[in-house]
This record gives structure tokens, C-alpha cells and sequence, in this order.
């Protein structure tokens, strides 16, 4: 070997290093460089399937919401049906009442037959109002029939010749559109409450027979059935919304049935 081979020699590899070593030393960055990559890719190929299962989880919870959407609709729809069920025989029902009053085989007084197929008519329309009722709507539909129901038999109550005291008016501002939905309902609770405690008691000192008493013991149930509408309304949520709506429309058609039940409960006098 010249000087010159032996030179180029060493300057080529250094200190005693082989070709194969230096080429080592060269791929150790490019190795250290597909690691990271490939570290990369799996961490990115993690969150693709977290972010993945975190969609798929979404997806189902949404369509459990929607699914238990339906089924409370579905429910209130058979609900709403069978009130329209029982309504049409109610309907029927009266029609044959009225008819044996006509006929003179009973009797019942002229303002009961009015007040019965008035309630025949307004329950028919509080089935219809039920079905559009929904969770915005349902407290004002709700103390609007009340305070309606309330005026109506608190003036049948005067006319059979009770004598109603009128309780204090309730304090300004506690039925406030803005007050919280608690503080509304307790209000409209308590001034209901007395105005039914008053009729109650004025009903009491009222005496009749024959068919004047089967309209006093209607006007009777009719004060009984708001009573046990407030004492339902005082422990509702706003979540509630269905379920005094519901009971409600489904106690007055149970209270209409009584009222045209007991309307040819009088024979004339021989």
C-alpha cells in the first residue's frame, strides 16, 4: 500500500471503525425518526377510535331520548283516546237520560239538566284541549279551567241558596307570570283553597229533598272534585306537567258520569 492508500485509509475510517459500523452510526437518526412516526401514527390511530366510540356512544343516547320521546307520545295519544272513548258513551249516555226526562218517567230539577249537559260539553272540549296541551302551556290551561270551574259552581252554590263568604284577596304581586313556577302554584293554591272552603261551608247549612237534593249532593261533588284537584296541584313539579293535566281531565269525566248517572234518580210525584 502507497502513503497515499494508507492515508485514505484512515481519513475514510477512523479510529479503527469498519464500513459496517459507520453505516450503523448513520441509520441510528433515520431509525429514531421512524419510531417517532410510527409512535405518531398510533397514538393518532387511539384517538381516531376514541373520538370514533365517543360518536357511537352519543348516537345511542340520543336515540334512547328519542325513543323514550315516543313512547311517552304514543302513551299520551291511547290516553287521550280513551277519554275520547268514554266521552262518546257519555254523550250516548245523557242522550238517554234526557230522553226519559222528557218523557216524564223522572224528574230532576231545570237547572240540573242545564248544568249536566253543560259539563257534558265542557268535558268533551277539556279532552280536546288536552291533547295540545305540552310542558310551555299546561299551568296556564291549568289555572285558567280552575279559577273557570271555580266561578261556575261557586255561583251554583249561591243559587241552591248558600251563603258564600269571600275569603281575603291574595297579596299583590305573588301570581306573577315571573315568579318562580313554586311560589305561582302556592299562591293559586291557597286563594282556591279558600274560596272552595267557603262554598264547602256554605253547602253545609243548605237543606233539600227530592230532586233538589240530587242537584245540592251534585253541586256537593262537584266542590269536592276541585278540592282534590288542589290538594293534587300542591304537591306538583313542573315536570309534572302530564300527569295533573292527565288526572285532571280524567277525574271531571269520572265526576261528568256520576252527575248523568244520578240525573233520572227522581220519579214524579203520583
Amino acid at each position: 500500500m502507497t502513503p497515499l492508500q494508507a492515508a485514505g485509509h484512515r481519513l475514510a475510517f477512523p479510529f479503527g471503525a469498519t464500513p459496517g459500523s459507520h453505516l450503523g452510526d448513520e441509520m441510528a437518526p433515520n431509525k429514531m425518526l421512524i419510531g417517532s412516526i410510527l409512535a405518531l401514527t398510533l397514538a393518532a390511530g387511539a384517538c381516531s377510535r376514541n373520538a370514533k366510540d365517543t360518536r357511537q356512544e352519543a348516537v345511542k343516547e340520543d336515540a334512547k331520548v328519542a325513543d323514550a320521546a315516543a313512547a311517552a307520545e304514543k302513551a299520551r295519544n291511547d290516553e287521550i283516546a280513551r277519554l275520547n272513548d268514554r266521552v262518546a258513551r257519555l254523550e250516548r249516555d245523557f242522550t238517554d237520560k234526557a230522553a226519559v226526562l222528557a218523557a216524564g218517567k223522572r224528574i230532576a230539577t231545570s237547572s240540573l239538566r242545564e248544568e249536566v249537559q253543560e259539563d257534558v260539553n265542557n268535558v268533551k272540549q277539556a279532552v280536546a284541549n288536552l291533547s295540545t296541551t305540552t310542558a310551555d302551556n299546561w299551568w296556564e290551561r291549568e289555572e285558567a279551567a280552575m279559577r273557570a270551574t271555580i266561578d261556575d259552581v261557586g255561583a251554583d252554590v249561591k243559587r241552591i241558596g248558600g251563603r258564600v263568604s269571600e275569603p281575603a284577596p291574595a297579596a299583590p304581586g305573588q301570581t306573577a307570570a315571573s315568579a318562580p313556577f313554586t311560589s305561582r302554584r302556592d299562591s293559586f293554591v291557597a286563594e282556591m283553597k279558600g274560596r272552595i272552603d267557603a262554598m264547602d261551608h256554605a253547602l253545609d247549612k243548605v237543606k233539600a229533598k227530592g230532586a233538589r237534593e240530587t242537584e245540592l249532593n251534585d253541586t256537593r261533588d262537584r266542590v269536592k272534585k276541585i278540592a282534590a284537584d288542589l290538594d293534587h296541584l300542591a304537591g306538583a313539579a313542573a315536570d309534572d306537567w302530564w300527569t295533573v293535566a292527565r288526572d285532571r281531565v280524567r277525574d271531571y269525566v269520572d265526576r261528568v258520569e256520576a252527575s248523568v248517572k244520578r240525573l233520572d234518580d227522581n220519579k214524579p210525584r203520583a
